[in-house]
């Protein structure tokens, strides 16, 4: 069973499995009163393929969403699993500037 609990004072969510004490993997993000921007996700070499990196993501989301925030997917973890899940993309935030050369 993998366990994310938020980091807010590292700046990201933690991914634990199976009650151990050490991180299997981290999603880091930035945080504004608007958005939250996911800069970089990592799984340990251990953890790859068990669910970790889906674990991060979703709970990260779903935080997101319930916070009312929305979410800048630079990392390009975060931006691939929100594509593969669509019912994410309502979260995605959309540059409303007009400005151009």
């Amino acid at each position: 069973m993998v366990e994310v609990t938020d980091a807010p004072e590292a700046n990201r969510y933690e991914a634990r499995v199976d009650g151990e004490s050490g991180v299997a993997g981290v999603a880091q993000y930035i945080r504004t009163a608007e958005l939250v921007a996911f800069v970089h996700t990592e799984v340990s070499p251990e953890y790859e393929g068990k669910g970790v990196g889906s674990a991060l993501a979703r709970t990260a989301l779903d935080e997101a969403r319930a916070a009312h925030l929305l979410v800048l997917a630079t990392c390009p973890f975060i931006a691939g699993w929100i594509d593969r899940h669509p019912e994410y993309q309502d979260l995605v935030y959309q540059s409303r500037s007009r400005v151009s050369d």
